[in-house]
């Protein structure tokens, strides 16, 4: 039975529950297995990009006004990482409706993973909001060890990530 924290997202004002326990730096990320936006079948996420530093950029959905901000944030500061950091977005989003959505954006330099499947992700890494079957807006940096080391559960969904704080948090593990 997943844990719920009630109330650890807000969604204009009224209290959401979150399922799946809120990580802490330290602790150990967990493999989960998504869709790519290619269509290439279910892949797992750290064993995809082992090896690398990666900043997961968990938004509810691309759809939306901050989503898209914040991923197309991303994208652009992910060409200033080099080849140790991967820029991965996690949303509940159909595959092809990310596809589309990043050629539309001109998003190129950001893996996509939807967890529309089976709510794997949120559930493992405390993002899924119950009520919505959408993810909680957060920022999750996982090191090429797999051991989380920077995260950030955005509180109300109508509100940015600290971007500075996250690149920050990259730019010390480089």
């Amino acid at each position: 039975m997943l844990q719920e924290r009630l109330g650890d997202v807000t969604l204009k004002g009224k209290p959401l529950t979150v399922l799946g326990v809120a990580l802490v730096p330290g602790d150990m990320a967990a493999e989960v297995i998504l869709n790519d936006k290619g269509f290439d079948g279910r892949k797992p996420l750290l064993a995809s990009t082992a090896g690398k530093i990666r900043l997961i950029n968990v938004v509810p959905s691309l759809g939306t006004g901050i989503c898209d901000a914040q991923t197309r944030r991303f994208n652009q500061e992910a060409a200033n990482f080099g080849e140790k950091v991967v820029v991965v977005t996690v949303s509940v989003d159909l595959p092809f409706a990310q596809r589309e959505w990043c050629a539309a954006k001109g998003v190129d330099r950001v893996l996509m993973f939807s967890d529309h499947y089976d709510m794997a992700f949120g559930d493992a890494y405390g993002t899924h909001i119950k009520e919505l079957r959408f993810e909680q807006r957060a920022v999750i940096i996982v090191d090429a060890q797999d051991v989380v080391r920077y995260v950030e559960y955005v509180p109300d969904i109508g509100q940015h990530p600290d971007y500075e704080a996250a690149l920050a948090a990259v730019k010390e593990l480089l």
